[in-house]
């Protein structure tokens, strides 16, 4: 019976080189369901490669499972066989990962450190021991037990340095990384991670650390979230420059793979010809030879090279090969995410570092590229323009909600550029797409209701709607439980009241600006800082409150400057201490302070910020009699207002306008709880990317130069959880 097993493996093959994976799962299965007994490590194996086959090219994981669950209970009976049962308790994990099977999942991982631990401390049994620890800290993260999953990858490090492998060591010291910034419970132990894994990454040659795209990408971006998080900004850029050049390496590598497989495949077909002949088969036979060795240089297997069993598609989408970013080595073998959101995520954080420097046409292509990479990825997990939450397969949901994730991310910024850049009409398109999104996965996408909420704050706050954007803040602080977020929405209702003008408006501003400014030292970084100061100094001076209001502007723009470095931010924060410095009849820093500002403002393309300017230098000619300056800058002045109420105008035409700005907070409809732990349980550690996010605030053009308070942009970092 040996035989007829070796000839369907064989047949298997076959089929699966051409690509008929159902014909290849029909021959092993026709082992496993033969009435005649094979012996039971055949069985084994062939369960085990049906069950891979599922994994990797099907959405079908309780069949998968089942053949796991019987290669289980057959191995139970074989008293060897170490590296089988290792395999079949690590693909069995991943089974219950993808359906939600937390406590199976642990459970069955629990079994294979038992099996490690009686195998001695052979090689093989280590590295299935930090395989089990891996997929544990994964498990325990979804169950927001950030101390157990600590403890599981620290016994994977310790086990890695003792094998002295580097790659190994770093997967789980950038893992440790991850989950602290998660969690951020200590800073002290944040930066411990940081500097170990700093250590770790300087010990490879530049040689290894190419080769190990993977770790490269995953240590870079997690630097990046944590750099931003101290708002550390120009040492973060200098990891921005290096995964983006990484990025745009491996594009051009899988574009040079791409087109030698298209060549070989040219050959193959001249190849087999019946009339060639064979000086011309020998010619082509050599030139194949040639190709497949430049091939196996670029991807370290030939064109017919076998992948690991081990699966490791998250989602269950089949990539072909070269799309997968592996941390570490077999049996690991695993990734953080695929290639295409790893691509996105590199864009977004291009986007992030550009727009705070008005660097808005590279901001634009990067959103584009991004959205159309997730777009595609989206269509693989079978999500078109009508599919909802409760119709996505649970293996899909992880996966579905990482790319929904970085969509929103992508969205949020094309808003706040819009904005910026009063493209209001644009901006609605994007802030209707984002709610759309939002009210067809509500769960997945929970995180994001407090950002649509805020953003709709945002653009009725630039159509003039300052009451309807206090509102939409207001409850957005409410529907985020981010220390962080919550401040920063409290302080942009706070700028809205400003903006109304009465006695009770600016009360309602104190309310809220107190708070967060006898706190603002305690956050991680110095948005928060940065922003409260300076809508604190201007409610003191609408105060009249002239020389606190200086001290506070003042410290807050050498913060901005030295360590957020927000162009728009800081022509904010100018055009304020120019407005002060008019005030106290100081026309010399008013007139420097005031040009230097509206060169930030054109810069950026910030038409109501340039108003403001043009209004106050406007003041300042008329304070010093300079008539020709005066009427020169009202001129221009007027144009900018009217190029301002037309574009509003546009916008309040559409039927979209009344519907973002209603005194309506944003709700879904809510799932069945079932439906609600079904989508809940496909989360992982790396859904919660981090990203960084600065939104602005926009308030009306016309107004007299001493009233002007326009356009916060702060620098946010886009919290999922905290």
């Amino acid at each position: 019976m040996e035989a007829v097993a070796e000839g369907l493996w064989g047949l298997a093959d076959q089929h699966e080189n051409q690509g008929e994976m159902g014909k290849a799962i029909k021959c092993l299965e026709a082992i496993c369901q033969s009435q005649v007994s094979f012996l039971p490590i055949v069985e084994v194996k062939t369960r085990l490669r049906v069950a891979t086959l599922l994994l990797k090219h099907s959405n079908n994981v309780n069949h998968a499972k089942a053949h796991l669950e019987r290669a289980q209970l057959l191995l139970k009976s074989i008293p060897s066989c170490f590296e089988l049962k290792c395999r079949a308790f690590s693909l069995l994990s991943q089974c219950y990962h993808l359906v939600g099977a937390i406590p199976s999942q642990k459970q069955i991982l629990n079994k294979g450190l038992e099996l490690t631990a009686t195998s001695g401390d052979g090689f093989t049994g280590r590295l299935w021991f930090c395989n089990f620890n891996s997929q544990i800290a994964n498990a325990l993260i979804i169950e927001g037990d950030y101390k157990g999953s600590i403890t599981a990858l620290e016994h994977g490090y310790i086990c890695a340095t003792k094998m002295c492998y580097q790659e190994l060591q770093m997967f789980f010291a950038t893992s440790i990384l991850h989950v602290h910034l998660m969690q951020w419970s200590d800073v002290s132990l944040v930066e411990g991670a940081v500097k170990r894994c700093n250590m770790l990454w300087e010990s490879f040659s530049p040689e290894k650390g190419q080769q190990c795209l993977g770790l490269l990408f995953y240590n870079e971006m997690l630097h990046i979230f944590y750099l931003l998080r101290v708002c550390d900004y120009k040492s973060a850029a200098q990891h921005v420059d290096r995964v983006d050049a990484a990025m745009k390496s491996d594009l051009e590598r899988t574009q040079h793979i791409r087109e030698i497989k298209k060549e070989i495949d040219s050959v193959n077909l001249s190849l087999s010809r019946p009339d060639l002949g064979y000086r011309d088969r020998s010619a082509l036979s050599e030139k194949l030879r040639r190709l497949e060795e430049q091939l196996s240089s670029f991807t370290g297997v030939s064109s017919t090279g076998k992948e690991s069993i081990e699966p490791a598609y998250f989602g269950n989408v089949k990539r072909a090969f070269g799309d997968k970013l592996e941390l570490a080595p077999p049996p690991i073998d695993g990734e953080w995410l695929p290639k295409g959101a790893i691509y996105a995520l590199v864009d977004l954080s291009v986007v992030v570092f550009s727009r705070p420097k008005g660097l808005f046409r590279e901001c634009g292509k990067r959103i584009q590229s991004g959205i159309q990479t997730i777009q595609e990825e989206l269509k693989k997990l079978g999500i078109d323009d009508v599919v909802k939450e409760v119709d996505l397969q649970h293996s899909a949901i992880w996966m579905a909600g990482v790319y929904l994730m970085l969509l929103m991310q992508f969205l949020e910024n094309k808003v706040a550029v819009d904005l910026t850049r009063s493209e209001f009409v644009e901006a609605q398109m994007a802030l209707v797409e984002m709610r759309n999104w939002y009210l067809r996965f509500p769960t997945i996408l929970q995180a994001c209701q407090s950002i649509i909420e805020m953003l709709r704050g945002q653009y009725a706050h630039a159509m003039g709607c300052y009451n309807e954007a206090a509102f939409h803040f207001v409850e957005a602080s409410k529907m985020t439980e981010s220390k962080s977020m919550k401040a920063m929405y409290q302080i942009y209702a706070a700028v809205a009241y400003i903006c109304i003008d009465d006695a009770e408006s600016s009360s309602n501003a104190l309310d809220l600006i107190g708070p967060v400014y006898s706190i603002m030292d305690s956050f991680v970084g110095v948005r928060e800082k940065t922003s409260v100061l300076f809508a604190y100094g201007l409610l003191l001076m609408r105060q009249d409150n002239l020389q606190e209001a200086r001290l506070r502007l003042a410290s807050g723009l050498q913060i901005t400057h030295n360590f957020i470095g927000s162009l728009q931010l800081v022509s904010q924060y100018l055009t304020a201490l120019g407005n002060l410095a008019l005030a106290l009849r100081d026309a010399g820093q008013a007139r420097e302070i005031l040009r230097s500002s509206l060169t930030l403002a054109k810069k950026l393309y910030d038409i109501p910020t340039q108003i403001w300017v043009l209004s106050n230098l406007t003041s300042l000619y008329q304070q010093l009699g300079e008539e020709g300056n005066e009427m020169e800058n009202q001129e221009y002045q007027k144009r900018k207002v009217e190029d301002l109420q037309r574009r509003i105008g546009e916008a309040c035409m559409s039927p979209h306008h009344f519907e973002l700005i209603d005194k309506v907070k944003l709700e879904a409809h809510q799932l069945s709880e079932l439906d609600i732990k079904r989508v809940t349980a496909g989360r992982s550690m790396t859904v919660d990317l981090d990203i960084p996010e600065s939104v602005g605030l926009y308030t009306r053009a016309p107004m007299p130069a001493s009233n002007r308070l326009m356009d916060l942009d702060f620098g946010r970092l886009g919290r999922h959880k905290n």
